[in-house]
């Protein structure tokens, strides 16, 4: 009866203590989706910032909203895509908390870095897909306006806000995902499914499943698939490296 009881205490304890962090996440991240929707605007403006340097020189250039409650809900979007991206360093802080009582000292010592890796390459993709794909494809996209005086029919670009926040996201999430290589390759070697000599060896399968992940996470031009690919090459590349040094560091333990 003693040992049923203290198993009841443990869970309810273990309940208690995750009913906490969960209710603090909900809170921050209410807080944190208060703020950015205060400054959706400023936010949304960013994001356009690229679209914008593009369309220089256009006359008339302008967003639109087909829909009464487009608007509405697009900053909705800004404000919520926001509030998560500030908010999931606390969401895995919480959850390394939660389980790191409950974890030996090697194991928070590599669970630890992963923690702090996976935020860190999302972003770093997403600042890439920004400051260098963006500016390449908008343009390549926009010169397909043409005037009524070189075509019997103008082609005017009249973008929507919906459109236009859905096509960004779509290349930031797709970078932001496919700058997690190191993460997952090193944790495979780390919990020995994978070596350093099967990424070596496949290499060229690598390739091939590479350009495949590009073109399904991507827009269909293969400017944006190529600018996809190539990133996630050198990651690639990157990751035997990190592989390498993994396994000779456990080989000396």
């Amino acid at each position: 009866m003693n040992e049923n009881s203290n198993k009841y205490a443990s869970f309810y304890e273990h309940f208690a203590e995750l009913r906490k962090r969960v209710i603090f996440c909900f809170l921050f991240f209410c807080v944190a989706f208060g703020f950015c929707y205060y400054f959706k605007e400023n936010i949304y403006r960013f994001l356009l910032a690229p679209l914008i340097e593009a369309t220089k020189g256009s006359e008339g250039f302008s967003l639109i909203y087909t829909d009464l409650t487009e608007a509405f809900f697009v900053y909705l979007r800004v404000a919520m895509m926001s509030a998560l991206l500030l908010s999931f360093p606390v969401f895995a802080w919480q959850f390394y908390m939660f389980l790191a009582p409950g974890l030996y000292k090697s194991e928070r010592a590599v669970l630890l870095p992963y923690l702090i890796a996976t935020p860190v390459l999302f972003v770093t993709g997403a600042t890439v897909v920004y400051y260098y794909i963006f500016p390449l494809a908008w343009k390549f996209f926009i010169n397909f306006e043409h005037s009524g005086k070189s075509f019997d029919i103008p082609i005017e670009f009249m973008p929507s806000v919906s459109e236009y926040l859905d096509l960004v996201l779509q290349f930031m999430f797709a970078f932001g995902t496919a700058f997690q290589i190191p993460v997952i390759l090193t944790l495979m070697v780390r919990v020995g499914l994978l070596t350093t000599q099967n990424l070596s060896n496949k290499r060229r399968i690598a390739i091939v499943v590479i350009f495949i992940i590009a073109a399904i996470l991507t827009p269909p031009d293969v400017l944006s698939q190529v600018g996809l690919a190539i990133p996630m090459l050198i990651l690639y590349e990157l990751s035997i490296l990190i592989c390498r040094y993994i396994e000779k560091k456990k080989t000396k333990i």
